[in-house]
């Protein structure tokens, strides 16, 4: 079963916004960093952007910055990302993933920007922006 699900894709013009959910199993969200990565046709899975445990720190990568926000709410065990002025080059199929920091470091650094940190991935949900 899996520990983590994503919810919220969809398609959308270019200029709009869109919402993805994430939510985790207690277990796996209290002590977990977690990220979010992304997938286009034909290209290596990239990452986009990662909280810290308490949300108080985050990462993003360069393409989004700006642009995309990450946050978690604790209590609800969810973690989201909030994707505003999209572009045709989002499109991709949207991973959540956990990464234990037992496992990836109790620093939280460039190193939770590498997909084999995380060990807990979503099935993916798929954006598309049109141009």
């Amino acid at each position: 079963q899996a520990q983590v699900q994503e919810s919220g894709g969809g398609l959308v013009q270019a200029g709009g916004s869109l919402r993805l959910s994430c939510a985790a199993s207690e277990r796996t969200f209290t002590r977990s960093v977690m990220g979010w990565f992304r997938q286009a046709p034909g290209k290596e899975r990239e990452f986009v952007a990662a909280i810290n445990r308490h949300g108080g720190s985050s990462l993003y990568a360069d393409s989004v910055k700006g642009r995309f926000t990450i946050s978690r709410d604790n209590a609800k065990n969810t973690v989201t990302l909030q994707m505003n002025s999209l572009k045709p080059e989002d499109t991709a199929v949207y991973y959540c993933a956990a990464a234990d920091v037992a496992i990836g470091g109790y620093a939280f650094d460039d190193s939770y920007a590498r997909r084999n940190v995380y060990d807990d991935w979503g099935q993916g949900t798929q954006v598309t922006v049109s141009s």
